[in-house]
């Protein structure tokens, strides 16, 4: 595994890539099973992604994730967005959230959820999330994943959250968007209800439910079956069902370790003994009922005897959710400890994700990738590893394949580069980072830039993982060469930034204050 030390450069998206699609044969293409959970903190697994085993990676039970690591490679320096649908549109789209401006989460057509502010008018961003067609206002339009996959022969399947487009847009159903079989997807980013006997926030007359009520679950109403059992066994009942001559891709998205932070009585009071209060011993068992659908899949995998040809790749969508009043126990930012604060924030423990990947007779067993990447970088990869070489793409491609950080061969697509995010929104709770923000990591340098105050941050994260010191007074050169790096790439992709009511003035860019 090339663990070289990362260098930088600002990221060059790719152009759309035209051409004649590959000519391999179904049979010599891998499954690909990419499992997705939502808002799953570094630290929620007892697989340890830092330098050494923590308290919250000996409180908490994930089995099955240790098991895929003892069978692939685990990248330490994984990152997405701090929040969930820019995540999920970089993911489908390969472009990074400057680019395609969905730096919020999504749900009603054409109406922001951003919280307020005195100070700050936050830009028109695309609201309703992305379309795989045009006509659709302040959407972003590309050429998704899943539909190429399918154009390549692939089997598709879209099991749980999807949150790619708001209600009524197309994107609001993952079949418009290349999956040929949904379960459970719709335009929502949460759920009303894990559970069963409360119908996953259906109502039993037939009124409108909540919005965020699962759908397509009907046959589980009633039952005792958590919602993440159910997506489970709908998974594999797809699986069953698929045709064996076509490879497949499977995209099993929980709703797990989203809030509500309901009770899953196979593991509760496990977590209770151990002494946690009730709502973190609850969230202990989402954790956990997430992890034994991963092992359920790598069982019904060795089972059928597709494992030597099934890629898994384990990735979370956000930082774990540690914001005060958002529905956490014990005390607010400290459970993604030593990482910096939680979901929403520009800080690493809203960014930095768990995340394994297990390709047989590709990666190495039990080994470790320290080089960065971050989540538009799934879509080349993940094109590469079904042989899909040449594709056309009505949008830019800011991703790089991590393929080469896989096998260890090729060039390290992590060296010369410099990562970005940006988030000119109110996510709506506060908390350390939670702001309009752009951010840029380069090697082991990371600067944080605040549009509203002008107010940067520095930090060396090879030093100081818990970004406890601002070091932008005693490095003003660094500082100065972030600022400019940032500032050239947000202008670049087409960034967004807000304008201050008082004067309608837009915020300067992070090059244009030193």
């Amino acid at each position: 595994m090339n663990k070289k030390r990362i260098l930088s450069m600002a990221a060059i998206p790719l152009a759309g890539l035209t051409g004649m699609l590959n000519a391999a044969t179904p049979k010599e293409k891998p499954n690909i099973i990419l499992f997705m959970v939502d808002d799953m903190g570094w630290q929620d697994t007892s697989v340890p992604f830092g330098p050494e085993k923590t308290p919250f990676n000996r409180l908490y039970e994930t089995p099955n994730m240790e098991r895929l690591a003892r069978q692939g490679v685990k990248f330490t320096n994984a990152y997405a967005c701090s929040i969930s649908s820019p995540t999920r549109v970089s993911l489908l789209t390969g472009m990074n959230a400057a680019r395609h401006r969905v730096t919020n989460w999504t749900l009603n057509y054409n109406q922001s959820v951003d919280g307020k502010s005195d100070v700050l008018k936050y830009p028109e961003w695309n609201l309703n999330g992305m379309s795989p067609t045009q006509g659709v206002e302040h959407t972003c339009v590309a050429t998704p994943l899943p539909q190429l996959l399918k154009d390549n022969g692939y089997y598709t399947i879209h099991c749980g959250k999807a949150h790619f487009g708001a209600i009524s847009t197309p994107a609001a159903d993952p079949e418009n968007l290349g999956f040929q079989v949904n379960i459970a997807g719709h335009a929502a980013g949460g759920l009303a209800s894990y559970l069963g006997e409360e119908n996953y926030g259906n109502k039993k007359d037939g009124t409108k439910s909540s919005p965020f009520a699962v759908p397509g679950l009907e046959k589980y109403h009633g039952t005792d079956v958590f919602v993440t059992e159910a997506l489970t066994r709908e998974a594999i009942h797809a699986l069953d069902s698929r045709d064996p001559r076509k490879p497949f891709f499977l995209y099993m998205a929980h709703y797990a370790v989203h809030i509500p932070i309901n009770k899953d009585k196979r593991y509760y009071q496990k977590y209770l003994d151990k002494g946690m209060d009730p709502i973190e011993a609850a969230y202990a068992g989402l954790i956990e009922g997430m992890d034994k659908s991963l092992g359920d899949l790598m069982n019904y995998l060795e089972e059928n005897k597709l494992t030597d040809n099934t890629i898994i790749i384990f990735m979370s969508d956000n930082g774990g959710l540690s914001a005060a009043g958002t529905g956490r126990g014990g005390d607010a930012n400290t459970h993604n400890l030593p990482l910096k604060s939680g979901k929403g924030s520009a800080y690493e423990g809203g960014i930095r994700e768990p995340m394994i990947v297990s390709w047989p007779g590709t990666t190495k067993k039990e080994s470790v990738c320290e080089d960065y990447l971050i989540i538009e970088d799934f879509y080349p990869t993940i094109l590469e590893m079904a042989q899909v070489k040449r594709v056309k793409t009505v949008q830019p491609v800011d991703g790089k394949s991590f393929i080469p950080l896989l096998t260890g061969k090729g060039k390290n697509p992590s060296l010369n580069r410099a990562l970005y995010w940006n988030t000119p929104n109110n996510w709506g709770p506060t908390g350390p980072g939670i702001a309009a923000t752009c951010a840029i990591r380069q090697g082991d340098w990371k600067l944080i830039y605040y549009y509203e105050t002008g107010a940067k941050e520095l930090f060396n994260l090879k030093d100081d993982l818990g970004e406890a010191t601002n070091l932008a007074l005693t490095n003003p050169e660094k500082v100065n060469e972030l600022s400019t790096k940032l500032g050239k790439f947000l202008r670049k992709s087409g960034g967004q930034r807000p304008s201050f009511k008082a004067t309608g003035k837009p915020a300067p860019w992070p090059d244009e204050t030193f």
